[in-house]
């Protein structure tokens, strides 16, 4: 019991760190810009003129492609890693302030939130390092090899449930306006909490609506047995392109998708770290 006692104080103790604070802080500023990026691949695509990747990892290359780039990328990898960090311990000893289930389920959405900053850092690391292929054909060749066996099928399309559940998790988060709890509200002004409030219902809904598209697309990979569909979140975009209206549909994901790398802005001043 005082072992464990002594890992959770000092888990307690790193989680108070101001080191850590500051470049959590900083990694929602590289989260934010990482998603206004995404938001314009997904214009792009929306449009027809984009080859690339529209998901987070076709942002990091676009990223890395400018002047000073990958400058930006590897320190975006590093306050990817500091919010991971920062969740995680969160996960372990923190929303003390939540009691019974509320602060089970508060920890269980922080160790969720600590494997997406762990991806997206990897993914940035990966592109400072010119390693690997793309995102998208990394999933498809993954789902391809998965999908080799029934039992990989049925995984492949377990994994699509998930991922379209998330989906309709994130709509009903924004909707709901669940992020407002972890904001430091009452040191914002009337007209900040105002477009904090509709930058964070229009991101989460649009998050929601391209994983869970996304999910979608992997469970018909798995029915139909065509690894091409499970792409991740570049078929999500492309799929909703074609749909009737696509080009307006796609260009109000991708406006909700830069109103969340809005958002992220506001959270590296006002989220409670």
């Amino acid at each position: 019991m005082s072992l464990t006692r002594n890992a959770e104080a000092t888990a307690a103790r790193t989680a108070d760190s101001r080191w850590l604070e500051l470049l959590a802080r900083a990694g929602f500023i590289g989260y934010g810009i990482v998603h206004l990026l995404f938001a314009w691949l997904a214009l792009q695509i929306a449009f027809g003129h984009s080859a690339a990747d529209g998901d987070q990892s076709g942002a990091l290359r676009t990223l890395a492609a400018q002047p000073l780039g990958k400058v930006l990328v590897i320190a975006t990898a590093i306050g990817l890693l500091a919010m991971a960090i920062w969740q995680a311990l969160e996960a372990a000893v923190g929303h003390r302030a939540e009691r019974g289930k509320e602060r089970v389920w508060e920890r269980l959405a922080s160790a969720g939130r600590t494997l997406v900053y762990l991806y997206f850092a990897w993914t940035a690391y990966k592109v400072f390092s010119d390693a690997g292929s793309k995102s998208a054909d990394q999933q498809e060749a993954l789902t391809g090899q998965a999908m080799t066996s029934t039992g990989g099928r049925w995984l492949v399309g377990l994994a699509g449930l998930v991922l379209a559940t998330i989906g309709v998790g994130l709509v009903i988060y924004g909707l709901v306006k669940r992020f407002e709890k972890h904001l430091k509200t009452m040191e914002m002004s009337p007209r900040i909490h105002r477009l904090a409030r509709r930058l964070g219902i229009a991101g989460y809904v649009a998050k929601g609506i391209a994983y869970g598209i996304a999910g979608v697309l992997v469970i018909v990979a798995a029915v139909t047995y065509d690894p091409e569909k499970a792409r991740g979140l570049d078929a999500a975009l492309r799929t909703l392109r074609e749909q009737s209206y696509g080009t307006v549909l796609l260009s109000l994901v991708a406006l909700g998708i830069a109103a969340f790398g809005t958002f992220c802005f506001l959270q590296s001043r006002y989220r409670k770290v």
